[in-house]
């Protein structure tokens, strides 16, 4: 992976960033940001749907730990059905780069756009995977939503959150077909829409 890219021979400040969540029927969209320290290098950074959830664990401590800087954003459920889960995602990309606490010289996004910044942004298809930087921010990203996630299995028992986190799985579907939906569903996602359709007739 790619560590830190320099134009000249002066290191640069790379902040990267990726988001987690927007396939799931239920949740917020979470994003990071991270800028590493290339004194503490961290291994086995990669893609975090590659990795076990022990490792992702693992590697989470260690990058907020050591990384130079890093913050979260973040965009909640109406938020999604309002602009739509595009727009809720570079909005919390957005939102977590201007956390930081250190102003970046360049930053990096996994994908093809880019959030609104006042910084030189660059986004790069397959960045959680290529770029080191942007797989340390889908590794902290994803562990905090999935802890969210537990977190809201407790207030919304029933639907299994904490097995399969808000994704569309046979085992959510079901739990939304008797359950209906709860104040943490999207509702301009199809199935949920088709829930609701169903239980209002």
């Amino acid at each position: 992976m790619d560590q830190s890219i320099t134009s000249t021979n002066k290191q640069i400040i790379i902040a990267g960033v990726d988001e987690v969540g927007r396939g799931p029927l239920a949740g917020p969209v979470v994003a990071a940001a991270v800028i590493l320290d290339k004194k503490h290098p961290i291994i086995g950074i990669a893609d975090s749907k590659t990795l076990s959830p022990k490792k992702r664990r693992l590697l989470a401590d260690e990058i907020r730990t050591h990384a130079i800087a890093y913050a979260f954003g973040r965009a909640e459920v109406d938020e999604i059905d309002t602009i739509n889960i595009f727009h809720a995602s570079l909005l919390a990309m957005q939102r977590a780069v201007l956390q930081l606490s250190i102003i970046p010289d360049e930053v990096q996004v996994d994908g093809k756009f880019c959030p609104i910044l006042p910084y030189p942004t660059q986004a790069i298809i397959g960045g959680d995977k290529t770029v080191l930087v942007i797989g340390a921010a889908s590794i902290i990203a994803k562990v905090a939503r999935d802890e969210e996630m537990c977190e809201l299995e407790t207030l919304y028992p029933g639907y299994g959150f904490a097995q399969h986190k808000g994704y569309p799985t046979a085992m959510h579907l079901i739990a939304l077909k008797k359950l209906g939906a709860c104040s943490i569903h999207r509702r301009s996602f199809k199935p949920v829409q088709a829930c609701l359709n169903m239980s209002s007739m």
